[in-house]
């Protein structure tokens, strides 16, 4: 596959100058009714208004340009069929697949990639008989006792997207079922998590896709010694969820073990393994699949070319408009709903891990911006926290507004005619129209310059189909910009050297021989720096 430059793509000279003159939101014409009408895409149970956006038909027309010549579309679907994504041309690289759509492709006889549906599958199978097994009692503690709780151990892509995923979906949760999780190699999380269960009817799921993570496989130590403690024996607690042939896939010291493949990357796994074992104890099987079905959805839905009906790509190059032509940095994901508490968390993750990248994938230094900080927190508690600056400050932030206009559990109240979830949404709304029409004030303090983008994204309610495609929808929009900005989205070299440096540190803090310690004290910056924090 050709790449191109982002720079050398033709519409980028008819965007940057449209950008010189871009739409004004807090202009007389700024926001009316047939704005807000025209500019919404309906598709997978999702409205997406973005009328809020400083964009016309000439942007959109000249976006879809940008698009269709950076071949967005092709290597979406090349993504999916198996061509090696993950790569940089005439450099070493990990040079693999980019499946994460295979795990949920489980639907027709059509796979695009049938190997790795077919991996998909098998995996599947053997979670829905482990399930099976764990509901039956078959797989039981040593007093026969079922287990209700599982711990999931791991970090990065191992923990945030299955956390935030099961927090979103508490309330669909099997009876008697819970899950927690340790990631922080911190002992205090650990110990508040373990201090917290039932650990006799506890099941560790310990996932790793190497089997070496420093801090999964020192948790993962914690907990069997805590196991230990309590009487129990962890042959029968302990699973894994790792790569085929790794150190934890060792039959002699995990109760099962579940594989993730080198094609699915951390940040893109919640579909795969590394969240279907958690969250298949606590949703049932039939949950998780109903989290693949609503994912897979989109993941067809994704290959439309139009930019107008195609909503993980509007969203992807209506954020291209934002961070290449009108130079914004942030973008906030605030969701009105306290059930995606830590979806903003998973968010930067998987925006941040990868299209933070400086060389394209041909190994050059970029000439353009690429990934913007990712950030958030769950309205309307945001409002009361930093909305004050997303109004007034100096820094124009554009928003993503994610809502429902149905709440979870079903039980609400109604107060001066109006139910809690009605006023969730309408303050969602309201949020999003003052910051894009303003207010005029002859009091500067209370003046609002508007002209501030926004988006809304808006389900009928949360469940886990909903999550499936909301999940969906923000991993093909952010490998959506990767591929026009012509980076690599599926590799994390950034967070190699740390461990490296790690290494080193903790490498002369395990040194017995006090001479040994004092000599490399004098010759390194990295003993240096251990000395004057305290910690030899």
């Amino acid at each position: 596959m050709e790449y191109q430059d982002f720079n050398q793509l033709p519409a980028v000279a008819t965007l940057s100058a449209l950008a010189a003159d871009p739409h004004d939101l807090s202009g007389p014409h700024g926001l009316t009714v047939e704005r807000l009408q025209k500019y919404r895409a309906s598709a997978n149970g999702f409205d997406f208004l973005y009328a809020g956006q400083r964009v016309e038909h000439k942007v959109l027309d000249a976006l879809q340009e940008l698009a269709d010549q950076a071949g967005l579309v092709d290597q979406f679907l090349a993504m999916k069929s198996g061509a090696v994504m993950n790569a940089i041309k005439g450099y070493e690289s990990e040079n693999r697949q980019v499946l994460h759509t295979a795990c949920r492709d489980i639907f027709t006889t059509s796979r695009y990639a049938e190997k790795a549906s077919k991996e998909a599958e098998q995996e599947l199978f053997k979670l829905k008989q482990f399930l099976e097994a764990v509901r039956t009692g078959e797989i039981a503690n040593a007093k026969g006792e079922k287990f209700t709780t599982m711990i999931q151990v791991g970090i990065g892509g191992s923990d945030l997207g299955p956390r935030a995923v099961y927090l979103a979906l508490k309330p669909y949760r099997v009876p008697g079922r819970d899950a927690e999780f340790i990631a922080n190699v911190d002992p205090d999380d650990s110990a508040e998590i373990l201090g917290g269960v039932d650990l006799s009817r506890t099941l560790i799921n310990v996932v790793s896709k190497s089997g070496t993570t420093l801090e999964t496989l020192t948790n993962e130590k914690l907990v069997r010694q805590a196991l230990r403690t309590a009487g129990l024996d962890p042959a029968l607690h302990v699973l894994s969820v790792t790569g085929k042939g790794s150190p934890m896939d060792d039959p002699d010291n995990y109760l099962a073990s579940f594989y993730m493949y080198d094609y699915v990357g951390g940040r893109y796994s919640a579909t795969s393994m590394v969240g279907g074992v958690t969250l298949g104890f606590v949703l049932g099987y039939e949950g998780f699949v109903d989290i693949l079905r609503g994912a897979n959805e989109v993941d067809i839905a994704a290959e439309q070319r139009d930019i107008r009906n195609n909503i993980p790509l509007l969203m992807a190059m209506l954020g291209i408009w934002n961070r290449n032509f009108l130079g914004y940095p942030t973008v906030a994901v605030l969701a009105y709903s306290q059930a995606l508490v830590r979806f903003a968390a998973h968010l930067q993750q998987c925006d941040m891990e990868s299209n933070g990248k400086s060389v394209t994938r041909t190994g050059t230094d970029v000439q353009w911006k690429t990934g913007p900080v990712i950030w958030g927190e769950p309205g309307t508690n945001g409002q009361h926290a930093f909305y004050q600056l997303l109004h007034q400050g100096t820094e124009i932030v554009p928003v993503e507004f994610i809502g429902f206009r149905t709440c979870q559990y079903g039980k609400d109240i109604t107060v001066a005619g109006t139910t809690s979830q009605q006023k969730l949404v309408a303050n969602m709304l309201a949020q999003s129209l003052a910051m894009a029409t303003g207010r005029g004030n002859e009091n500067p303090a209370k003046r609002f310059s508007g002209n501030r983008p926004g988006s809304i994204l808006l389900a009928d309610r949360l469940n886990p189909e909903t999550m499936g495609r909301l999940l969906a929808m923000y991993e093909t929009k952010i490998a959506f910009q990767g591929f026009c900005w012509n980076i690599n989205s599926f590799d994390q070299e950034g967070v190699q050297l740390g461990k490296v440096l790690a290494e080193k540190l903790l490498a002369q803090m395990a040194l017995q021989d006090s001479d040994d310690k004092a000599n490399n004290e004098e010759k390194t910056v990295e003993c240096t720096l251990l000395k004057i924090a305290g910690m030899v």
